[in-house]
């Protein structure tokens, strides 16, 4: 007689193939288009709210290759796969989940873990969409390198096969067993497919560890009349000169010496966020200097601050402070239920990541702006797209994400069996989904062509 475990599984596991009746799996391979897309419209709703002065520079990196828009741009995306199937699984979205989102960094007790670690759409909606996501972002950086589609589509299948098979393997474990899981660069380091993937990881390794606070201190920073200061390196990290030119106020100057007054009640309010364990710990460090920090391709304008603290011992603390704006799966789902969107980001990032940073919190700074803070480059390290230069590499990572990514969303949702039902063992999820990626990868070249012809233009 089965056990009362197996039969919940089984249920489960028949509930998720019962979904294909509503969308069957080859239905995922259907490019559906939001019926009113409009790519320049969507830039300009994107870009409002931002530093005025940094949309031209957002708007300088992705022009460098539809990848790089890709990235940029994930709003028009959401709009898309709100059209097209769905199982009607949902759960906790990274909501971004591209290739250049996933990465090596520390966990609490210092161990080098490898998960998703960028949060800013994260969201509720449906599972296939992240996938759909990091199988478009294959293909684009396949074609970046001038790898063939049929290339590009075997390493979307690989990517999705393993996705199938962690998510099978998540489905027999227990709530617990999954909660504490984690993939572990060692984890990689003894599944690498060869010694040259082995080395790629091995220098990944060496690079994140160090990317320690104390090792950040020289790069970082500078003596100026005896005291610290972060050393400006435009347009990437400047001293705010001008209040209006950041928080949109046009009625007040933000000088080198106001910075404390600005940022204390946003570090207080902060505070309130943490573990109390951690509170106590911050209030070990008094704050020395901050400065704007520009970041990635799709925050380009956004308001990210770093700031530099330190203890009684003089040792250093790096903390970033990034605007958290609605995310773009929002239109296309629910309404944010956080009733802040710096929380939105903390509860996802503490939700789908086996280990979050130690200082990671939110809070509201001025007209009533939502942030999250976490340390900055604690042990990060994440290859780039230039590293793909042969395709098993390529292939290699996309595997790594996809068992990041599958471990995140059955640990979020709880209901690994039924997407292992959903998906199943046959290989034709795979497929469908590298049927899709490569008709929409066609599909944001032409956006891309759109993009660079509106700039051209001046319409932007």
């Amino acid at each position: 007689m089965p056990s009362i475990a197996h039969q919940q599984y089984e249920e489960r596991l028949a509930a998720g193939r019962a979904r294909r009746e509503q969308c069957p799996r080859t239905r995922q391979a259907d490019c559906v288009l939001h019926p009113q897309r409009d790519v320049v419209s969507m830039l300009r709703q994107t870009s409002a709210g931002r530093v005025p002065g940094l949309v031209p520079l957002r708007y300088q990196r992705m022009q460098a290759s539809p990848f790089t828009f890709f990235r940029g741009m994930a709003m028009i995306q959401a709009a898309d796969l709100a059209c097209g199937p769905s199982s009607g699984m949902r759960l906790q979205l990274c909501g971004d989940a591209h290739l250049m989102n996933y990465g090596f960094f520390a966990s609490p007790e210092r161990q080098l873990m490898f998960d998703i670690n960028d949060f800013d759409e994260t969201h509720h909606g449906p599972w296939e969409w992240d996938v759909k996501r990091l199988a478009v972002s294959v293909v684009l950086a396949a074609r970046e390198h001038g790898f063939s589609d049929e290339v590009a589509a075997r390493a979307v299948c690989q990517l999705v096969g393993t996705y199938r098979r962690r998510m099978q393997d998540y489905a027999r474990i227990s709530q617990l067993e999954l909660w504490y899981s984690k993939v572990g660069f060692e984890q990689l380091l003894t599944r690498a497919p060869n010694d040259s993937i082995r080395q790629q990881l091995l220098k990944l390794a060496d690079k994140a560890r160090g990317q320690t606070q104390e090792k950040l201190l020289p790069k970082m920073t500078v003596l100026d009349n005896g005291n610290l200061r972060l050393r400006d390196d435009p347009p990437v990290i400047f001293h705010m000169q001008q209040q209006d030119q950041v928080w949109g106020n046009d009625e007040h100057w933000l000088g080198d010496d106001q910075y404390q007054e600005l940022l204390q009640p946003m570090l207080a309010r902060y505070s309130h966020t943490l573990k109390e364990d951690r509170r106590t710990l911050l209030e070990r460090f008094r704050l020395v200097d901050a400065a704007f920090k520009v970041v990635g391709v799709g925050s380009v304008g956004t308001r990210c601050l770093v700031m530099l603290l330190q203890d009684s011992y003089d040792q250093p603390l790096f903390l970033q402070l990034k605007e958290a704006r609605n995310s773009v799966l929002e239109p296309y789902t629910q309404q944010c239920i956080h009733g802040h969107q710096g929380k939105r980001v903390v509860f996802g990032q503490r939700l789908m990541q086996a280990a979050s940073d130690l200082f990671l919190g939110w809070t509201t700074g001025p007209g009533d702006r939502h942030f999250y803070v976490r340390q900055l480059r604690d042990m990060k390290a994440a290859p780039s797209l230039e590293s793909f230069g042969n395709n098993e590499s390529l292939i290699a990572f996309g595997q790594a994400c996809a068992w990041a990514l599958a471990r995140a969303h059955a640990k979020s949702s709880g209901q690994a069996a039924e997407l292992a039902g959903y998906i199943g063992q046959s290989d034709k999820f795979d497929q469908a989904i590298a049927s899709y990626a490569l008709a929409y990868a066609d599909q944001v070249k032409r956006d891309f062509s759109v993009f660079t012809a509106a700039l051209a233009k001046h319409e932007l």
